[in-house]
């Protein structure tokens, strides 16, 4: 089904903001377990997973439409040196990733194209998990402090 070039550019441009959070994830994910912290590791990788998973119907989708998936291009990527800016970071990335999977969402509507709306509501879902975990994880190390929290990532 040859699909709106408009919305397979779209796809592509999602495309490139999950091939780079899951490498962000997971060299944070990867830090994490060098220095010991076996819990935040494990949150980060799941998400790295999470997007692999994303990156995947997002490619699946442009090769229906019969585009042409860019799975060379990536988006900046902001590694943390510290868990506080590892958190901060990928919060960013996650309420950049949610501003463009609404903008997304409207354009589908717009061409009528149904089936690729309900695929990106699905992932928005996901981003809407992934940034409330990274707020909860914010906090945590607000009201804990970060040397307490850190104690409990074991």
């Amino acid at each position: 089904m040859k699909g709106n070039q408009e919305l397979i550019d779209t796809l592509n441009d999602l495309l490139a903001g999950e091939l780079t959070a899951i490498n962000q994830y997971m060299v944070h994910a990867e830090m994490c377990e060098d220095w010991g912290y076996t819990k935040l590791h494990d949150s980060f990788e799941h998400r790295a997973i999470t997007e692999m998973k994303h990156a995947e119907k997002l490619i699946e989708r442009i090769l229906f439409l019969e585009g042409t998936p860019i799975v060379s291009h990536l988006n900046d990527m902001h590694i943390g040196a510290e868990i506080p800016q590892q958190v901060n970071n990928d919060h960013a990335l996650e309420l950049d990733a949610i501003r463009q999977y609404n903008e997304a969402i409207v354009l589908a509507g717009q061409v009528l194209d149904y089936a690729t709306r309900d695929i990106l509501e699905a992932i928005l879902r996901d981003e809407d998990t992934h940034l409330d975990e990274l707020e909860e994880l914010q906090d945590q190390i607000e009201q804990m402090t970060l040397p307490t929290f850190l104690s409990t990532q074991n």
